[in-house]
């Protein structure tokens, strides 16, 4: 009997020493996972927070600016900082990896539409809890703020002089929820920081390798963040037209200006170009998925050129994107089919990213999907 426990005890321990060896090395297919890896990191990643959180210390300082003289030219210029702030967004949404999955970071930033309910509770709290209750969620981020900011009156002279007759109340709860997204982005930007190497270093083939947890999350950011949540939902996909739902629904004359952001912000990840730098570019899924294309490594014609269909599918979305009414909830209201047309051209590119791509990669979806997609 011991004998047989010893067998078992050494193949357990070859199984282990196996799995640890395939995170650590790169995939079967030779590919240089490391310098993808490096590259999005390195040149994506990290750039893309650090810009988010310049803006958002930006906006802090309007709003300082704001409390200091409550003028309709502070107000408006904090305004216009918070959609500077909120594009910026766009460029790291997708990232939900680490220590933002672990602090529901994407979800305190932008839930969408806002509960304007729980934020007039909260505004008349002795005591706000904004990380204890996933209730909280809607009532926080950059959807909360653009109620403060644009739908707390029918115009900005009624809305500041809510700030000004309120007792601070309204004031106070805003520059509660800028300071929280300040805390919370730096915290994930210490952690891209502070574990860079190893995130590079994880080059393997199983769900917990850096590459395969990227490239969901990738595919999930632009199934759901983008085609579901941006289009498909506002514009009645699968049920009635909900127009209030639209990001940026008191704004929204920007709504569309965010979802191209976000598709922009798609486009650059797959093809590995630089943040804020369009014109340099390194390792990135499309080259991954060229490589493959070259090496011949599938032995299907129907992944052939798949790199360039990607593309040509983010194209095609800019293009119908493009044709929209700045305002999305004025688009549905008068237009829902080029809304819809919109959906249709994004959703092509999710059968490519998701059914082809991550079947090349050798990648399995790590999320549970409802749509039938």
């Amino acid at each position: 009997m011991r004998f047989n426990y010893l067998i078992i005890l050494f193949f357990i321990t070859l199984l282990s020493i196996s799995c640890t060896e395939n995170d650590n090395n790169s995939s079967s297919d030779n590919y240089d996972r490391a310098s993808l890896l490096s590259n999005v990191v390195d040149n994506i990643i990290i750039p893309a927070h650090q810009n988010f959180d310049n803006e958002l210390e930006l906006f802090e300082s309007t709003v300082n600016s704001f409390n200091e003289d409550r003028s309709i030219s502070n107000f408006e210029i904090m305004q216009d900082q918070f959609i500077e702030a909120y594009k910026a967004w766009q460029y790291i949404e997708m990232f939900n990896i680490g220590y933002a999955e672990e602090i529901f970071y994407a979800s305190k930033m932008n839930i969408y539409p806002a509960n304007t309910t729980r934020i007039s509770e909260n505004i008349n709290s002795d005591n706000i809890d904004l990380d204890g209750n996933s209730n909280q969620f809607s009532a926080q981020g950059f959807p909360a703020i653009d109620y403060l900011l644009h739908g707390l009156a029918e115009n900005n002279t009624q809305i500041l002089n809510i700030y000004t007759s309120d007792n601070n109340l309204t004031f106070s709860y805003l520059n509660l929820l800028v300071a929280k997204m300040i805390q919370n982005t730096d915290s994930v930007i210490n952690y891209w920081q502070t574990n860079r190497q190893d995130f590079i270093n994880s080059t393997g083939n199983t769900s917990s390798s850096s590459l395969n947890m990227l490239a969901n999350d990738f595919v999930y950011y632009y199934e759901k963040g983008l085609r579901a949540n941006k289009i498909g939902i506002p514009a009645g996909v699968w049920s009635g037209e909900l127009p209030q739902n639209v990001e940026a629904y008191y704004k929204s004359d920007i709504s569309k200006i965010l979802a191209i952001e976000g598709l922009q912000a798609s486009a650059d990840f797959f093809k590995g170009i630089h943040f804020g730098d369009s014109q340099t570019n390194g390792e990135g899924l499309y080259d991954y998925l060229s490589y493959l294309d070259d090496t011949n490594y599938s032995d299907s014609t129907m992944f052939v050129g798949l790199q360039d269909d990607i593309v040509d599918s983010f194209d095609n979305s800019m293009v119908k994107l493009n044709q929209l009414n700045d305002n999305f909830a004025l688009q549905i209201e008068t237009d829902n089919m080029k809304m819809l047309e919109a959906y249709d051209a994004i959703q092509h590119g999710v059968v490519r990213l998701k059914t082809n791509m991550l079947s090349i990669l050798g990648i399995s979806v790590d999320y549970y999907d409802a749509d039938g997609d």
